[in-house]
């Protein structure tokens, strides 16, 4: 804590808040002059989208490049870009500091107005930050200048815990948890504008579909070339190698991963590797140095890191669920090809994993094929044409 709010904390709240008003319009005096953050052309095609400012796992850039794919259709990706967090690809973002800056948000306002189509991710805003808790204000003055404007969810953002909690043993959410507590008004407030904004709504993972039915799924999209050319010979090395990252380790069930796996580590049977720290760009030669990857066991889903180390032909390992399987299987007549494991079973399927090699090969090259067809971004694109490109009618 700096000594500055350490003073202002003591303060009774009138003088408090004056004296954090003096300090944002003092800070913002070195913003008045500076070259703001460059945004890139606006484009000529009668369609131009405009997707922010979360960019999840990449997903925004991601689905900004598919909808590119598409005739007369341009898009361009932002992202609110914090400091400690890794970065992912975009077009262009901004460090917190402009954020909150009158002069970015008013060219912010203006560049995002040259758009057609805009998705706002994860209900947060996109004009700045202007003492609002959500996008709707930036929506609401979208929608008054034509724009067409679509919402899309990621997971936790809309992701309901009491309502993940009764459909799902594994689920980690508890009454009373700090992490399920802080989750569970947010997604609420978040249903309730959906339904008021009445906007056509995305998701990123069929599991939400449970809250959001009238959502449409826009299947996450990543580029299996680096995934599948960084991946070594499955088994060619001394040891089967186990591999997991903890991106978030509670919604993924690390705390029991790593029981199992290290205990396999200590005997001889595995390596275990736990990654951490590393950068998303170095990501598919770490994976592609693993055997099995075991993603999360408490959700009941497959993401974006899931469809990378099946893009890379990696044995993946995860708690999918009857009901995430059975709607991919409705949606896209595919079937997911993630070996299923739980808590109570993760050690047991590792070790037959192990013990038919030949049999966990034949699953893992299925890996490839399934990413090709419904997470190379051409999948995403027919989704998002529907919203983007009206067809016409007689």
């Amino acid at each position: 804590m700096t000594v500055t709010r350490a003073i202002r904390e003591h303060l009774p709240v009138p003088l408090a808040r004056t004296a954090g008003a003096v300090r944002r319009r003092l800070r913002g005096l070195r913003y008045s002059y500076a070259q703001l953050p460059a945004f890139p052309p606006v484009a000529t095609t009668p369609v131009r989208m405009l997707v922010g400012p979360t960019n999840s796992a990449g997903q925004g850039h991601a689905w900004a490049q598919a909808a590119k794919t598409l005739p007369d259709v341009d898009a361009v990706s932002f992202a609110l870009h914090r400091k400690g967090q890794f970065q992912f690809a975009t077009d262009y973002g901004v460090p917190l500091a402009w954020f909150g800056q009158p002069r970015w948000q008013r060219a912010q306002q203006q560049y995002v107005g040259s758009h057609t189509h805009v998705m706002v991710e994860s209900l947060r805003p996109l004009f700045g930050a202007r003492g609002y808790p959500d996008a709707a204000p930036d929506i609401e003055a979208m929608l008054a200048k034509g724009i067409n404007v679509a919402l899309l969810f990621h997971g936790s953002d809309i992701r309901l815990p009491s309502r993940h909690a009764k459909r799902e043993r594994w689920s980690p959410f508890t009454p009373g948890d700090e992490l399920t507590d802080r989750l569970e008004p947010q997604a609420r407030r978040h249903a309730e504008l959906v339904e008021a904004l009445q906007l056509p709504v995305f998701v990123s993972t069929v599991d939400l579909l449970d809250d959001v039915p009238n959502a449409q799924w826009l299947p996450v999209a990543i580029d299996p070339a680096p995934w599948q050319q960084a991946a070594r010979p499955l088994f060619s090395g001394e040891k089967p190698v186990v591999a997991h990252v903890p991106s978030n380790a509670k919604l993924k069930g690390t705390e029991e991963i790593d029981a199992v796996l290290n205990g396999l580590h200590e005997s001889g049977v595995i390596e275990y590797r736990r990654i951490t720290g590393v950068p998303h760009e170095q990501m598919a030669g770490v994976i592609g140095d693993a055997d099995i990857v075991v993603d999360q066991l408490r959700i009941g889903l497959y993401g974006v890191a899931a469809a990378e180390a099946l893009a890379a032909g990696r044995i993946v390992v995860s708690y999918v669920g009857d009901g995430v399987r059975h709607r991919v299987r409705t949606l896209a007549g595919r079937e997911v090809p993630i070996v299923e494991a739980d808590p109570d079973t993760l050690g047991e399927v590792l070790g037959g994993l192990i013990a038919d090699r030949d049999a966990a090969a034949e699953r893992a090259a299925a890996g490839p094929g399934f990413v090709a067809e419904l997470h190379d971004g051409r999948r995403s694109a027919e989704v998002l044409q529907s919203w983007l490109i009206k067809k016409e009618t007689l």
